[in-house]
């Protein structure tokens, strides 16, 4: 009990300070940069997970994997990461960091054939600032903030095949600032648009196991959350900097049947081999339909032109069906052998066409990760460490291209609990 205290204790601290931030001025658009809720051992190997169930590693991409636990062990998984940005827009470069606490999972057995998790994970993220000149004056933007998820999930299994599900309470404040300054004037206006979520969403999942040995399996998983409506509110103030004044609110609307979540599938098929060594290989496809899902202008174009800049209300956007396309593979050299030999080296890779379409141009990602997992020595906690190189950018327009080097840290704790000993 007093682990389950300290564990407890230090999840909730995590949660409370989880400060995982993005750095990137394709986030101003949207909810921001999307997230995939791959732990930092998934990110080694390309962000797979749709068809893994080791049960020795928390696996939030598919809820039907937390079966696969054994009956006496209980998991905890604490990620952070460090973001380290190199952007360039024509002969302009830029350089910035980011990063903090990225996720807590926790997952236990309910029983012998089931099994469930909680935590909390990064939806999307929000983060940057630069500026620019503009016809009779200039202007600055900044952002912040993104949407978490708190999320319960359980799952069952009978023979090969398991089912089951995440209900998240989806939270968080998007705030997009503008300011703008006349030519020739020390007076300031500052135009916030801000996004208040406070929502709940339901993924689904499902995976079959084929064994035709003891050292043989093959696993076909897959993924299903419905389109929903997006519960919260957003609004737009406007405040003169240089007067001790209040924000003036100029315009206010519920969220209800104006914004959406995406329906969003995930599949994937994984092959492992587990004798004196280990291999497993996955490959994932993720389809999210953004493009059928609304997002709302605050108030009319007549009114934007003739009142406030465009720009603070991110009005009448157009998203793009998001697809990815991932694989990763595991190598451990020796199941039961020296400390060397049982690290396990992972690799993989990724490709994602992303929901975001400014002014006609499609942002897409491409990204290649490593990473090794280290054991302690005295049980089976292990230490999952990374390296991820990414590029964003837009065509046919280049836009600004984006390239990221993060490093990431995860520790999964793995600890038989349950085990009553006996009193000789």
């Amino acid at each position: 009990m007093n682990k389950i205290k300290i564990l407890l204790a230090a999840a909730l601290f995590a949660a409370a300070s989880a400060s995982a931030q993005t750095s990137s001025p394709y986030s101003m658009y949207g909810y921001g940069i999307i997230g995939d809720r791959a732990t930092s051992l998934q990110r080694q190997m390309g962000g797979v997970g749709y068809a893994m169930n080791s049960g020795r590693q928390i696996n939030v991409m598919n809820p039907a994997s937390y079966a696969a636990i054994d009956s006496l062990t209980f998991l905890f998984d604490l990620g952070a990461d460090v973001s380290m940005l190199w952007s360039k827009e024509g002969s302009a470069k830029q350089y910035s960091t980011g990063g903090g606490v990225d996720y807590v999972t926790m997952q236990f057995p309910i029983c012998k054939f089931m099994g469930g998790s909680f935590g909390l994970l990064p939806y999307s993220s929000v983060g940057y600032a630069f500026g620019n000149e503009i016809k009779h004056g200039a202007m600055e933007n900044q952002g912040t903030g993104g949407i978490n998820q708190l999320y319960l999930g359980l799952s069952g299994k009978v023979a090969g095949f398991s089912l089951g599900f995440n209900v998240s309470y989806d939270f968080g404040n998007i705030i997009n600032d503008v300011f703008a300054t006349p030519a020739g004037s020390t007076s300031q206006t500052k135009f916030e648009h801000v996004m208040e979520i406070r929502d709940w969403n339901i993924n689904i999942g499902a995976q079959y196991t084929a064994r035709w040995n003891k050292w043989n399996k093959l696993v076909v998983g897959a993924t299903y959350s419905p389109r929903k409506t997006m519960r919260g509110k957003t609004w737009v103030t406007s405040q003169e900097t240089s007067q001790d004044t209040k924000p003036d609110t100029v315009a206010y609307m519920n969220m209800k049947n104006k914004y959406f979540n995406p329906t969003s599938i995930g599949a994937g098929v994984s092959y492992t081999y587990e004798k004196t060594y280990r291999v497993m290989v996955e490959a994932d496809f993720t389809w999210q339909q953004w493009s059928n899902a609304p997002y709302s202008a605050l108030y009319s174009p007549a009114d934007i032109t003739q009142h406030r800049p465009a720009e603070v209300v991110a009005a009448g956007m157009n998203f793009n069906d998001r697809t990815k396309v991932a694989v990763g593979a595991e190598y451990v050299p020796k199941l039961r052998g020296n400390y060397g030999e049982r690290i396990a080296y992972r690799l993989g890779g990724y490709f994602v066409n992303d929901y975001l379409n400014i002014k006609g141009n499609k942002v897409k990602e491409i990204g290649v990760t490593c990473g090794a997992g280290f054991p302690t020595p005295e049980g089976k906690t292990q230490i999952n460490l990374g390296l991820e190189w990414k590029r964003r950018y837009a065509t046919p327009n280049k836009l600004i291209g984006e390239n990221y080097l993060n490093i990431t840290l995860g520790v999964n704790f793995n600890e038989v609990w349950f085990w009553k000993r006996k009193i000789r």
